[in-house]
């Protein structure tokens, strides 16, 4: 049994779509992003002004042995030596017995 799992990587601003590019060479068939802010212990601050540092977060739920691929993959491209700082990590996902086509069928 191949199990689904949700695979989140975690880059600095303005690198998810070259991550997502990387997911889908690896096998992903879909992602989303979302926008993010890092915490630190010593934020910077310019003119009385905090930064934090911006961040995305590309999230895709995919069989596992495609999660192990794309955070090889992400690893060598965009992992924690690059410009990009990449972090991944997944999660065992649970899907329900509902698919999208009978919630469209519920609703009409």
């Amino acid at each position: 049994m191949n199990e689904l799992k949700a695979l989140y990587i975690i880059v600095n601003a303005g690198f998810a779509s070259e991550v997502v590019e990387i997911a889908r060479s690896a096998g992903s068939t879909g992602a989303t992003i979302i926008n993010a802010r890092g915490s630190v212990a010593k934020p910077k601050t310019i003119l009385g002004i905090t930064i934090d540092t911006e961040k995305e977060i590309v999230l895709s739920v995919v069989k596992k042995d495609v999660a192990i691929k794309i955070v090889e993959q992400v690893k060598e491209k965009a992992g924690v030596g690059t410009a990009a700082h990449g972090l991944c990590f997944f999660l065992p996902v649970e899907m329900s017995t509902l698919t999208i086509h009978e919630r469209e069928a519920d609703n009409s």
